[in-house]
Order: C-alpha cells, then structure tokens, then sequence
C-alpha cells in the first residue's frame, strides 16, 4: 500500500484519514500471467495501479496483428481510459505478462472519492493529462521517428522492462516485426 501513497503524494498531500479513506475504496487483485485484467468488447469499471508484475494493453487488428500501446510495471496506473470514461465497451485487451499484483479502483468509487476529497480530482486530472501527453507524443513518435528512435524512446519510458520482455512484445510496441527488431538489434552491437 505503501507504493501507491507514495504514487500520489508527488502530486497530492493527503491526511491520515484522507489516505484511509481512500485506501478503504481500493480492491486488491492477483491476474496470473497471460489472463487478462480487461478483454476487448468488455466496459471498463476500473482503473488498476500495478504493485508488482506487469500488465500490457494491446489491440489486435484485422489481420490478427497485436499493437501493444502501453506496458504497466510497478507504480503505473492504467485502464481502457476510452471505456472507462464513456462507459462503452472497450477495444483493448489488459492482460497480464507476469504474475502480477495490482490495486483496482471502481468508477463509482472514484466518483465518490472526487466528492469526498476534492484534491483527488487535481491528482487524477494530472496523471490523466500526463497519459495523453505520452500518447500523442507516442502518435508523433510512430508517424516521424525511425524504428531505431522508436526503440530508444521505448528504453527510456521503460527502463526496467528492457531486459524482461519478449523481442516479440518490444517490437508490437514499437511497430515493427520481431524479425526487423532482432535484425535491428544485432546492427546495433
């Protein structure tokens, strides 16, 4: 528990009771590995906070590609923030890459939270806008940037999952086949 009061203390300072309260609105949940917190065609009702493990978010496409848009290690916060929002079912796919550990929040919840303790609305704010920054840049990034650049920027997002990955995860993620990743990769040395 210590791990998301600290996620939020960079952006928010809580009391005793404000981080009671909002730890009491908090569900504790273990997704194994390769099951998914979320399925495509499911609504989202909750936002997760990874504690350990990791999970990915991915659609696949028509030729039965995966895009993997986001990873969430410990002390990452994700969701189908489409479906969470318009309460529509979603098209992306949470699953889990590991083990993995995380806190889950549900919508009603949160909304209470927001009434409640108002500075939880400038915390979520901030993380949400925080999100759409690094998918836009992420969008801009996939339109102009070599795969090589794109490589880069992945390794610096997430440092720790360079070396825990499958190539295959990696290159859905930066758009390329796993082939040209390791064709890549072995140039680079």
């Amino acid at each position: 528990m210590q791990l998301i009061l600290k996620n939020i203390a960079r952006h928010i300072t809580l009391t005793a009771d404000e981080e009671a309260y909002f730890l009491s609105l908090l569900h504790a949940k273990k997704v194994k590995r390769k099951h998914f917190f979320l399925q495509e065609g499911e609504t989202s009702r909750y936002s997760a906070f990874v504690l350990k493990g990791t999970l990915r978010a991915y659609t696949i496409d028509e030729n039965g590609f995966e895009h993997i848009l986001q990873f969430a290690p410990p002390d990452w916060w994700i969701a189908d923030m489409y479906s969470f929002i318009a309460e529509k079912p979603g098209n992306l796919n949470i699953e889990a890459i590991e083990d993995t550990e995380i806190l889950t929040i549900h919508k009603k919840d949160l909304e209470q939270l927001y009434s409640t303790i108002p500075k939880f609305e400038r915390f979520f704010r901030i993380i949400t806008e925080k999100s759409l920054v690094a998918m836009r840049q992420r969008l801009i990034d996939n339109l102009s940037l070599t795969a090589k650049k794109r490589y880069q920027k992945f390794c610096q997002q997430y440092p720790s999952l360079i070396n825990s990955l499958p190539q295959k995860q990696i290159a859905a993620y930066i758009g390329v086949t796993p082939e040209f990743l390791s064709k890549m990769l072995k140039e680079k040395n």
